[in-house]
């Protein structure tokens, strides 16, 4: 066993009902004079409420999914024409990204607060997207100094978005089994990832209001971002970020491919099958998550979310030099164009 085990640097607190006060904690620990809030207009009211207490010089509510770098260049622009000197932002995926596209060229400080379960707040990977063409890197000035968790932000996320937003977390926590950098702690964090979200995500869907399914969900989301900026990419997010690029939404697309990697990583990786089929409580990794993808109605295909079949040779060519040379399986062309062609009918990944 040898392995070399990084752990990032970064606050993180659970303060349920309580954001408005741990944010003000926060900025103050960074001496944040001139913060600059980042929230999505359905978002408005919601970062108002929590950002009150801060000494707010600009609000920016230009979000897009995949932060289009015309979009990132704007509120870059912004951010040093209000001469802010830290970021908080209240949103999704999207939101913290944008956040993190003007860290990494203007190295303010970031505090998130998540209002999905998308987990770009815990890690150091940034994204932007050009025409059809996604790219990502990982720079340490883009992590969040501090995140702030707070179950009750996530009630107004629809079920629907709910779930597919934690499947994305949850394909966080299989792709740490086999990534690039995949170790014991890696792993340790992610299998405790999926049982929180095995138990939490359907607990949502029972009682949408409630706290404690969101709370576990919040939980499993952390722990699945921390395995994944360890581990680092692994085939099933080398596959989304390209069909990102070609304008599907992030957390579904996650959802729909998540179990056919699996059904292809799973053969030729039994100890990672193995603990994620215990994470489950299944007799193997697929009959598990399937089973909860069931019990959640998760999102199927590819074709449901605006998926044309006709770029598929293309999304293969953009995908093959990406893939991780120690992905498990072996892929090929022709297993890219299967698994694509399989992920856009939704049929059955065995």
């Amino acid at each position: 066993m040898r392995f070399t085990h990084e752990t990032l640097a970064q606050r993180v607190r659970f303060a349920p009902g309580d954001a408005a006060g741990a944010l003000a904690d926060e900025a103050a620990r960074l001496g944040a004079s001139r913060v600059m809030v980042i929230a999505a207009p359905a978002e408005a009211g919601l970062a108002g409420r929590i950002t009150g207490g801060l000494p707010v010089v600009l609000v920016h509510d230009e979000v897009a999914m995949h932060v289009p770098v015309p979009i990132a260049e704007r509120a870059r622009a912004a951010a040093t024409g209000a001469a802010a000197d830290a970021i908080v932002c209240v949103g999704g995926g999207s939101t913290t990204g944008l956040a993190k596209a003007i860290a990494l060229t203007l190295g303010l400080p970031i505090i998130a607060v998540p209002t999905t379960y998308a987990g770009s707040e815990a890690t150091d990977v940034w994204g932007l997207t050009e025409g059809a063409r996604k790219t990502t890197g990982v720079a340490a000035r883009v992590l969040p100094r501090a995140v702030v968790y707070d179950a009750t932000l996530t009630r107004s996320l629809p079920v629907g978005l709910s779930v597919a937003s934690g499947l994305n977390a949850l394909a966080h926590c299989v792709d740490a089994m086999w990534a690039p950098r995949a170790d014991p702690v890696n792993a340790a964090l992610a299998a405790e990832g999926i049982r929180a979200l095995a138990a939490g995500l359907p607990a949502i869907v029972d009682e949408p209001a409630g706290l404690p399914g969101r709370e576990q969900a919040l939980v499993g989301a952390y722990l699945s971002a921390v395995a994944f900026a360890s581990a680092g990419s692994g085939l099933h997010h080398k596959i989304c970020h390209v069909l990102g690029g070609l304008g599907l939404p992030h957390a579904a697309t996650h959802a729909v491919v998540l179990p056919y990697v699996l059904a292809l990583n799973a053969p030729a990786a039994p100890a990672a099958a193995g603990r994620i089929a215990r994470a489950f409580g299944s007799p193997t990794a697929l009959d598990g998550l399937q089973a909860l993808r069931r019990r959640l109605d998760a999102p199927r295909a590819l074709r449901d979310h605006g998926f044309d079949d006709s770029l598929i040779p293309e999304a293969v060519e953009a995908i093959l030099p990406v893939v991780p040379a120690n992905n498990p399986a072996a892929v090929t062309a022709a297993v890219l164009d299967r698994l694509l062609h399989d992920a856009w009918e939704g049929t059955d990944p065995r």
